[in-house]
């Protein structure tokens, strides 16, 4: 066979190349036939291993390192896959130093994947000394490297650097445009923005979805939902950025409607947009829904897709059905990912399953998989949640001294709420003092929460000073330290306390619980405006109420205001949102269904009794989602074990 043939049939089969190791046949077919050294051929491995394949970056790597005198493209080439990867920014700049010394121009390529690169970690630093470097060579005011200057700096949360380089551009294209539209909603400057768009002289689908995710992640849904209606023409992203956006703010109905909508209209759901509703389900726990959308993943073939079949796995743990989330596990996912493992190990941890995370996690390493930090968080949550403290200080350490696996400050959370749970509060305290990064709000907040549920005012009294330095308005703190002292009848401290939020015009988060019924979700919300299924719901809670005080029931009221009558607290604590859901329940769902309750915050004392008691007294099971873990409720007991 001639050289040209062999030079046609290597450049086909790397055209058809899927994977390292197809690649590595193709360059030991190369080298047999003399033609690796070949530009085209040489290029076209590089590019495949540096840009395209997964795990081929090393590869490239060596294949960059035995080339004599790289070109501009195979610079440019691995420095775009250094900027893509995990890796440092400088491993980047490492490059383009090497680059300057061999004295191999760069061209507008280089900066802007460099720019890119500095984008990726967020670098001003970085980012402003490739600016100085594009400018020293005359490319800042190129197109491709203008328009990534305007991206890297908002990025940076730098607007008006942002605004010089689009102003810097001679002729902005429409997507330059899109990028300062973009600038501006990364600062909230949902005016400026509008503006923008307003004054673009073209525009294309790309610019109507950035106003779409523009307003979506403002919170801004009615504007969005005028664009939506009044976009020219809708793709799978327009609709992805909808049910995502909608759903991210809690408005799941709304979610759930733009995704009928899309069926309707005779598309086909993507993977963005069937994850998008699934992550929707699992936040509001609409567990008929996602049954509905498991089938018609099965028709369409997406159930074999891992981030579908992930976000599947989640809706059955969060809607506490772990048999079906461990089904899902088992017996519908092909090729089990890192993020696979993740999910079912958090969906164990969720449950209060310890040991069936450990032995999971024990399993996964059998498989050769390597654990990274987020399963690390997973696996140390499931040990606070089912009380595993020696366990969960042994993978603690694990993680540095077999793995080489850094702890981040959500890893130093863990251990604080493992130790804090298990009420070992001074080891907790002594453990905060001795983390080598400085403890933020969240940490301080973990410590704050556990010393509410063993009644440590001391050591709350120190954590709230902490906080008020960090997050002098979160409601939460105040709330927290509020119980505290009413559980210890500090009263006058609980005055101060209401006094001082109302001083700083701190609002206390208003507490929802969902539930679906007849898959319809409806939501109760403590407090507030009475409507006909409120008033159902409040006419069945005081029957059942009712009738637990014949089998026993005391309301725990001792965390409820002082100065008010006993008759009001005990109607204060009535008029809790899971209670008025469980309740709607028990008025609208057949005797032998589940009831499934999500609630944004911790359930309190009193209505877990309250759940305890209703399962035993109606034989009715009951799962309460709150912020922190599943509570499932049978024959008077919690799964939990009142550990929570």
């Amino acid at each position: 066979m001639s050289d040209s043939r062999h030079l046609q049939c290597l450049l086909s089969s790397l055209s058809r190349c899927r994977s390292l190791v197809h690649l590595q046949q193709i360059h030991a077919l190369a080298s047999k036939t003399g033609l690796d050294t070949d530009p085209l051929v040489a290029g076209k491995l590089l590019l495949l291993s540096a840009a395209i394949l997964p795990d081929a970056l090393d590869y490239a790597r060596r294949l960059f390192s035995v080339v004599p005198s790289p070109d501009p493209f195979m610079y440019n080439t691995l420095i775009r896959g250094v900027s893509d990867s995990d890796e440092p920014p400088h491993h980047a700049f490492l490059l383009y130093s090497r680059m300057c010394r061999h004295s191999v121009p760069p061209d507008s390529f280089t900066f802007a994947f460099l720019l890119k690169a500095a984008a990726n970690s967020k670098s001003l630093v970085l980012g402003r000394q490739v600016h100085s470097h594009s400018v020293r060579h005359g490319l800042d005011a190129h197109l491709f490297v203008g328009t990534t200057l305007v991206s890297m700096y908002a990025v940076c949360g730098r607007v008006a650097s942002a605004r010089k380089a689009f102003d810097d551009i001679p002729q902005p294209n429409v997507v330059a445009w899109n990028a300062i539209i973009t600038a501006h909603f990364r600062v909230d400057d949902v005016t400026n923005a509008e503006r923008l768009f307003d004054q673009m002289p073209w525009r294309n689908l790309t610019s109507w979805n950035v106003m779409l995710a523009g307003y979506t992640g403002a919170g801004e849904l009615e504007a969005a939902r005028t664009l939506f209606r009044d976009m020219p023409q809708k793709d799978p992203v327009s609709w992805s950025t909808m049910i995502i956006g909608f759903a991210s703010h809690g408005h799941f109905d709304d979610a759930f409607g733009f995704f009928r909508q899309l069926l309707r209209e005779g598309l086909r759901p993507n993977e963005v947009s069937l994850t998008g509703v699934l992550s929707a389900c699992s936040q509001a726990g609409a567990f008929e829904t996602g049954k509905i959308l498991h089938g018609h993943m099965k028709k369409s073939g997406l159930s074999t897709v891992t981030a579908v079949a992930n976000a599947l796995l989640n809706v059955y743990a969060r809607c506490g059905r772990i048999q079906m989330a461990c089904q899902v596990f088992d017996r519908e996912m092909g090729k089990k990912g890192i993020v696979s493992w993740t999910s079912m190990i958090a969906a164990l941890a969720m449950h209060g399953h310890g040991d069936k995370a450990i032995k999971l996690f024990n399993e996964m390493e059998e498989h050769g998989l390597k654990p990274d930090g987020v399963i690390f968080i997973s696996l140390l949550y499931a040990c606070s949640h089912s009380g595993l403290v020696e366990q969960g200080y042994h993978f603690f350490h694990r993680m540095e001294d077999v793995y080489g696996i850094k702890h981040s400050i959500e890893h130093y959370g863990c251990m604080v709420d493992l130790y804090g749970r298990a009420g070992l509060l001074d080891a907790a305290y002594d453990f905060v003092m001795r983390m080598p990064i400085e403890p933020n709000a969240i940490i301080w907040r973990t410590l704050l929460g556990a010393c509410s549920i063993h009644g440590n005012v001391g050591l709350a009294e120190l954590v709230k000073k902490k906080l008020s330095e960090l997050e002098p308005r979160d409601s939460g703190d105040y709330v927290l330290l509020s119980n505290i002292y009413a559980v210890a009848g500090k009263w006058k401290d609980v005055a101060n306390i209401r006094r001082s939020m109302n001083d700083e015009s701190v609002r206390k988060r208003p507490g929802w619980s969902s539930i679906e019924v007849d898959k319809v979700l409806y939501m109760f919300v403590a407090n507030n405006e009475c409507c006909s299924v409120k008033e159902e719901a409040y006419g069945k809670l005081m029957e059942i109420l009712s009738r637990l005080r014949k089998e026993g029931y005391i309301p725990e009221i001792t965390s409820v205001l002082h100065d008010i009558e006993e008759e009001e607290k005990e109607d204060a604590i009535a008029q809790h949102s899971e209670k008025l859901a469980v309740a709607f329940g028990m008025a609208r769902m057949s005797t032998g269904s589940v009831i499934m309750i999500v609630k944004n915050l911790r359930i309190c004392r009193d209505c877990h009794l309250v759940m305890k008691l209703i399962s035993k007294v109606y034989e009715r099971e009951i799962v309460v989602r709150d912020r922190s873990r599943f509570h499932s409720f049978r024959e008077g007991f919690c799964s939990c074990r009142d550990y929570w």
